[in-house]
Parts: C-alpha cells; structure tokens; sequence
C-alpha cells in the first residue's frame, strides 16, 4: 500500500467509520421498531427473535470467511461489495411484504455487513502503520460504536414515531451510497503478503454449528422437541466435524491451537456471555417498554439512554483501565455491573419501579462499556502479529454469536411463559427465567475475568504464542538465543 498524506489517511478512517456506524446502527435502531413491526406484519415472539437473529446469525458464519478472502482477493475490492451489498439489502428491508422476507432481506443485509467491519479494520490498520497513530485510530473506531449504542434507540424512536418502521433501514441508503463513491475515490487496494487458502469445509460446518443450534433453541417453545432435536443433533456433528477436520489442515478457518491459551478462550467466552447479555436484555427492554407500559418508540428509545449513555462514556474508561492495568479491573466491574442488574431484574421486579428500572439500566450500561476494550486487548496479547487479525475475527465472531444466542435463548423462555395470555398481563412473571439467564452472563464475565487474567493464564498465552509461531522463526529465536 502507498504511503498516504495524513489527511487520506484520516479520510480513510471517516470513511471506514461510516461503514461501521450503518452496521452497528441496524441493530440497536431495529430493537426500538421491534413493536412496531410486530403489529404491522403480525409476528410472534418467534418472528421477532428471526427478525434480530437472521442478520447477526449470517454475520457470525462469515466474517472470518470475509476477511480471509479480502486478504487474498483484495481489501478494498471486498470493502465495495460489502457497502453495496449491504445497501441493496436495507433498500429490499424497507420494502418487506410480510415477515419471511424481511428475515430473509436481513439475511442479505448481514452478507454485506461481514465484509465491512473486519475488512475495515485491516484497511485501518494497513493505512496507519505508525503504532501510537494506529491506537489512536482504533480508539475513534471504538467510539463509533459508543456512538451508534447512544443515539441508536433515540433514533430508532424518532423514526418509528415519525415516519414508520421502515424508516430505519433508510438512513442506511445515503450513507452506503457515499461511503461506496467515497471508498472508490480514496481508499488504495491493498492484500495480504501471504493470504489464507479458503477452507470451504470448515466454513460449511460453522455454518451449519450456528443455524442448526439457533433453530433448534428459537422453534423449540412452538415446534416442540420433534423439530428442535434433529437441529439440536446436526449442531452437535457439526461441532464434533470442527473439532476432528479443522487441526488436520495447515491453515484451518478455526487455529484451535489459539484456545490453548487461557486470556484467548476466556476472551472468547466472555465476549459470548457479554453480547448474549446485551442481545437478551435489549429484547427484553424494547418490549416491556412498549409493549406492557404502552410507550411510544421515542419514549422507549429516551427510556434506553440510561443504559446507553453509561455504555458510551465507560468504553474509552475502560480502554485506558487497560493500557494502564490490564484487563483484570475492567472485567470485574463489568461482571459485578452486569450481575447486579440481571438480579435486580430478576429478583426484585426492577421493571415495577421507574427508580429500580433507571438503576438497572445504568448498572447494565456501565457493565457492559467495561467489556469491550479488555475482551479485544486479552484475544490478541501475546500472540504472533501474524495471528493477531485471525484472532481478532475470532473474538468478532463470538461477539455475534453471543448476540444471536441471547435473543434466541432469552426469547425462546419468554415466548414459553407468555404462551397464548397477552405481554401485558404475564410479561414480568414470564422474563424472570430470562433475567436470571443474564445475571448468569454477568456472573460468568466475572468468574472468567478473574480466571483467566493471572500469571498462569499469561503463560498459557505464552506457551501457545510459541506453538503458533511457524517453525522458521522458532529454529531463529533458537539459534539466536544457544549463539
């Protein structure tokens, strides 16, 4: 890649905000619509949990595919198709007759977004090479996403109100269209020195692990046991078909040498239970709010900023709690964070208070803020710089899956206590099993932040760093140190 001018440089980082806030913006606007769309379209809880995990789900199954194949074929080349692709598909959302289509338009939609975030983040980290520009620019990065968890529900609210659900996919329209002309004018081509064979076998089997597992949990209430099981089964091969092919092949989609590193598979896990907790509890909110206390959308969307606002002014907190500490604190008060609102949901009726509600949410929020920066520092500390954008996708992924996972879970328990009485009469009685479920997500940040941030975790990390090393450099570092 050429050397380019500071200001390029800048604007290649504006530009690849821009893909970042349409994609982190759907997700936070959609919840606030939820309703809405529930009324319009007559979905159930079911046709709600699709609605969400349709997108996040196809995300998850291809991002590390996105970004390999954007090493091999081109970044940029892979960036354009990603923006156009995931315009097309909010111009085919906003247009949706009737629910399966708009499941199978989101699904669309996710196909662009797996090649926007991650193939961003290398054009970032190809354009700045200087290490304290790089930070720098990663940490704007990091702030959008605070940005899109602030303004998304208020947005989302004013939309709805104003012009209709539809409405939220349409913002994505202007800035895709300029974020592609843009990217076409300023943002050099770049590749990998050595790129990633395609792994078509492994990708199909992450594929079928992900979409046979959410089935099975969102069909489960409704279909029963005949329909889920056989789901259920084909989650399980495939996972089994992960873990027997994937440490055969030379460069596998999945290293599974990675989890042999205490910091990665906590990261892992953690980034899991954390997303898991955000997708739940962002469902749950959105239709208590709306659906049992009978606010509008702008209403629910101002009711959100409590969590919202925390989340946005803890992150950059959080990040230098890290450069400073390590990841340790971070993880701790977000699980303690975390937990205390699940149980104050869960044990003491939070919703029947507006004084315990706002506590919840702002005990959440702050949680949640802390998570982000220690979960992407302890998934790529101590591995090679060679693995450290393969890692990376892996805890990216697990953001994804967490989410999918939590509205599918958390949605599957509500849709059994709701069964055929209305929201408003059993909602309370029937989230309580799906608030326990997030203070357990809080509980397991918590836990896991402690297990997996001390000295012997750090060797572990250091004993895999090694393993992962190719062997070239090993017989180096050998030779060097016996000279």
């Amino acid at each position: 890649m050429p050397e380019l001018s500071h200001r390029r440089r800048l604007l290649v980082l504006a530009i690849c905000c821009m893909s970042l806030l349409i994609v982190s913006l759907d997700n936070t606007v959609l919840n606030v619509a939820l309703p809405a769309m529930q009324r319009e379209l007559h979905a159930d809880t079911a046709g709600l949990q699709w609605a969400i995990d349709a997108y996040t789900l196809v995300l998850a199954s291809l991002l590390m595919l996105a970004g390999s194949t954007a090493d091999r074929i081109g970044r940029k080349r892979v960036f354009m198709a990603g923006l156009a692709v995931f315009t097309l598909g909010s111009l085919l959302c906003s247009l949706a007759p009737d629910l399966q289509s708009l499941v199978a338009f989101r699904a669309v939609q996710a196909v662009g977004g797996s090649m926007l975030n991650p193939v961003a983040m290398s054009i970032i980290t190809n354009t700045f090479t200087d290490p304290r520009e790089r930070a720098r620019a990663i940490g704007v990065w990091g702030a959008v996403v605070g940005i899109s968890m602030a303004a998304g529900p208020l947005v989302g609210g004013l939309l709805v109100e104003s012009v209709g659900w539809r409405s939220i996919f349409w913002v994505n329209l202007p800035v895709g269209l300029a974020a592609l002309l843009l990217t076409l004018r300023f943002v050099p081509e770049s590749r990998a020195p050595k790129a990633r064979r395609p792994d078509p076998l492994g990708q199909l089997m992450v594929v079928a692990l992900f979409g046979s597992l959410t089935y099975a949990i969102i069909e489960a209430p409704t279909a029963g046991p005949a329909t889920a099981v056989p789901f259920a089964a084909v989650a399980f091969a495939a996972l089994l078909g992960l873990l027997v092919y994937e440490p055969r092949r030379a460069e596998p989609l999945i290293d599974l040498r990675f989890f042999r590193s205490a910091p990665f598979s906590g990261a892992t896990v953690i980034a899991v239970g954390a997303f898991a907790a955000l997708g739940g509890f962002l469902f749950l909110s959105t239709l208590y709010l709306q659906n049992v206390r009978g606010l509008s959308a702008l209403h629910a969307g101002l009711w959100m900023l409590p969590m919202a606002v925390p989340t946005f002014l803890c992150a950059p907190l959080a990040g230098r709690l890290v450069a400073a500490r390590g990841p340790r604190l971070p993880l701790l008060v977000a699980g303690c964070a975390m937990t205390a609102s699940g149980v104050l949901f869960a044990a003491f009726e939070a919703e029947t208070s507006n004084v315990t509600l706002f506590l919840g949410y702002v005990l959440f929020g702050v949680g949640f803020g802390c998570v982000n920066a220690p979960v992407t520092d302890t998934a790529v500390s101590g591995m090679p710089r060679a693995q450290a954008g393969v890692a990376a996708a892996v805890a990216s992924t697990s953001r994804q899956l967490g989410q999918t996972l939590g509205v599918a879970v958390v949605g599957a328990v509500l849709a059994a206590g709701v069964g055929s009485s209305s929201y408003r009469d059993v909602f309370v009685a029937a989230a309580r099993p799906g608030w326990w479920i997030l203070a357990g997500c809080g509980l397991a940040v918590l836990v896991l932040g402690v297990l997996t941030t001390g000295p012997w975790a750090r060797r572990t990390a250091e004993r895999a760093a090694e393993r992962l090393r190719p062997a070239e450099v090993r017989e180096a570092a050998g030779a060097g140190s016996s000279s």
